[in-house]
């Protein structure tokens, strides 16, 4: 969009730009409501339609412009005073009038964003002789849409005699960079009514609009508008239909598209890889960039931030690496944007020490940047180091938002850290930061771990808001760790009237029971589940070695390594016995003998992957293993001892968080 942008403003300062039109073609009959209604023979358009008129102003936020650092907007600064000046002049006879005067000061003001300045220039202009001035008009109409004032812009383009393609294309690009796509694809309807023909430029943005909607009823028709008018061969047409169907995750249709350009550019493939991000994935993004590489293409942050992206959704620490050094190589700066998308990439695979060496390299650290740090802390059991760098953020001063607190609430949950998460919830009011659900989770999550449990009631019974599942959630899995189960029957029926289909609150209601040994309402949770349909997501471990993704369940008999993997673990088994493990076999959660709950116990898919792990990665290599689900006592307690006996780290990734393994001790201090 920067490119069609930079075109229409080029096209803006021509002060000849000639005026386009043509025979409109007769449009193939469809029966989509939008476009059938309006190209209908009964639909007449008015250049005042009502397109317009029901939409509220957008809101906009006044840029300021810093001038004493940045030379560039100095001379632009200058170049408007002395400008102003020439108008000044004007209206005191002592100069000539000239139409190329109120193209430059609106452009400045464009590219400014000085809107106050750009309505007093429109007003000057109003009075001047040129009026009428086409060109000039197109300018007026496009300084209002780039700065955000998008039914000004209309109301320039309902009172103009004239129009062109320009002014056309100018105010659906308006529409479209000001979120109203609707109105965007109303726009180029009664454009075609009035007969001018669309360019590559009207539908780089339409299509920008068509891909901003919730179905893809719309584009699917403006894709078909490309091809009757012959630009779907064009480059910055093709890339903005690869981003429409990548928007709306149909990857195979957007491929297609790829694939049939006749050349392609970095667009391009930003786009597609975007779109496989946003899927994740990982795989065909990554092929992508390297294809892209192999093309030639120079990757922009957009290409890099869609790859950290993607490699953090998949937790790729190798891959992202080899990408990370690509960008290196190429001398790009960790600006904000994509520095925090590589610090978050490095944070969810496993390396929070590469984390801070990136935040610590950012070129200017904004509230992304420091919400990204205090979450990588949070998500690695640093509490007291989130706590610390918050308090650092705020010397600095910078305005924490809902997400920086839910960081920090967060940290204070995992680290066990009550009165300081208490603090911190209440210090919310003073920076006019209003509590989300998010935020009163962690409150009643913190008194849960803490087990205070009659605090935690009555904070849900105070809740200014409705507590939804997520709360009742949150209680409930805190009566599993201190094994309440009346509460936990309590929290799992709320639990259960708001979202029944959500298998987690059952399978934690019936470990409550099972471990508390009472079988027969165990059973009656699993009836339950069985005839409202609910499924209990498999649990599964994976771990990456030498480029291959090892994936285990509980007692897996697949992988063609079984039979080494046992008798490692077998053997491993036996070495932490002799320094202190002992088997908990409560954590096997069925109505057996003791002897079979120990050898149950021991193939769980974590430990699986953990001893593959041993069998094939060098000695003193870190190994990272993820889990789908939150990680069982007994594993946890294991994976300390192994960590001591091999002389190794062990990363341990589950759904809450991530557990460092070093010389018997974990990160999360036995607080997870």
């Amino acid at each position: 969009m920067n490119v069609l942008s930079s075109t229409i403003d080029a096209i803006l300062l021509s002060k000849h730009a000639a005026l386009i039109s043509s025979s409109s073609s007769s449009s193939s009959s469809s029966t989509r409501p939008l476009f059938s209604m309006l190209l209908s023979p009964a639909f007449r358009t008015s250049s005042s339609a009502s397109t317009a008129t029901t939409t509220t102003t957008t809101t906009t936020t006044t840029t300021t412009t810093t001038l004493s650092k940045n030379p560039q907007i100095n001379n632009n600064e200058e170049e408007k005073k002395q400008e102003e000046e020439e108008l000044d002049l004007i209206d005191s006879g002592s100069l000539e009038q000239d139409p190329t005067l109120y193209t430059k000061l609106l452009n400045n003001c464009t590219k400014l964003k000085k809107l106050l300045e750009g309505r007093s220039i429109h007003a000057h202009f109003l009075r001047s002789q040129f009026t009428h001035n086409l060109v000039i008009q197109n300018t007026v109409l496009n300084m209002y849409a780039k700065c955000g004032s998008i039914d000004e812009a209309r109301k320039v383009f309902d009172e103009m005699p004239d129009r062109d393609m320009v002014t056309w294309t100018a105010l659906i690009t308006g529409y479209s960079q000001n979120d109203r796509p609707r109105d965007a694809l109303v726009l180029f309807l009664q454009m075609l009514r009035f007969g001018f023909e669309p360019n590559q430029f009207t539908f780089s943005s339409l299509l920008k609009a068509a891909g901003a909607v919730p179905t893809d009823r719309d584009g699917r028709q403006v894709h078909g508008f490309v091809i009757k008018y012959g630009v779907d061969s064009n480059v910055y047409v093709g890339s903005s239909l690869v981003d429409m169907y990548a928007r709306w995750g149909l990857m195979d249709e957007a491929r297609f598209v790829f694939d049939g350009l006749v050349s392609r550019n970095d667009v391009s493939y930003n786009a597609l890889i975007a779109g496989h991000a946003r899927m994740d994935e990982g795989e065909q993004a990554v092929r992508l960039f390297r294809a892209m590489q192999r093309e030639d293409f120079r990757p922009t942050h957009f290409t890099y931030s869609s790859v950290f992206t993607v490699c953090a959704s998949i937790g790729a620490l190798e891959q992202g690496k080899g990408v990370h050094a690509h960008m290196m190589k190429l001398g790009e700066q960790l600006v904000s944007f994509v520095g925090n998308t590589l610090l978050d990439m490095y944070a969810k695979s496993g390396s929070i020490e590469d984390a801070k060496k990136v935040f610590d390299r950012l070129v200017r650290r904004d509230v992304v940047s420091w919400n990204s740090m205090l979450n990588a802390c949070a998500q690695h059991g640093l509490g007291k180091e989130t706590v610390e760098r918050f308090e650092q953020m705020l010397r600095v001063g910078i305005e924490p938002n809902a997400i920086t607190f839910l960081c920090v609430l967060t940290a204070c949950s995992h680290a066990g850290l009550l009165d300081k998460g208490q603090y911190y919830f209440e210090l919310m009011k003073k920076y006019k930061v209003e509590p989300e659900v998010s935020h009163y989770v962690t409150i009643v999550d913190q008194l849960g771990r803490a087990g205070q449990f009659d605090r935690a009631e009555r904070f849900i019974e105070n809740m200014p808001i409705e507590p939804n599942a997520a709360v009742w959630g949150a209680l409930l899995g805190s009566c599993r760790m201190h094994k309440n189960m009346e509460l936990g029957a309590y929290a799992a029926e709320r639990v259960f009237e708001l979202d029944p289909r959500d298998s987690g609150p059952h399978v934690l209601l019936y470990n409550i029971y099972a471990s508390g040994g009472r079988w027969s309402d165990a059973a009656k949770v699993r009836k339950m589940m069985k005839e409202s349909g609910v499924k209990k997501e498999p649990a599964c471990s994976w771990v990456e070695i030498e480029n291959a993704v090892h994936v285990f369940v509980a007692n897996d008999d697949a992988h063609p390594q079984k039979e080494e993997m046992c008798k490692k673990w077998e053997e491993i088994c036996g070495q932490i016995k002799e320094i202190g493990y002992v088997p908990d076999t409560s954590h096997v959660l069925l109505f057996v003998d003791e002897q079979e709950r120990e050898t149950k116990l021991q193939y769980h898919s974590e430990k699986l992957a953990l001893a593959l792990s041993l069998l094939k990665m060098p000695p003193g290599s870190t190994i990272q293993i993820k889990k789908n689900i939150r990680v069982c006592g007994d594993c946890h307690s294991a994976f300390k001892f192994v960590s001591k006996v091999v002389q190794r780290e062990i990363i341990l990734r589950d759904t809450n968080r991530f557990h460092h393994f070093r010389d018997g001790f974990c990160s999360c201090g036995d607080y997870w």
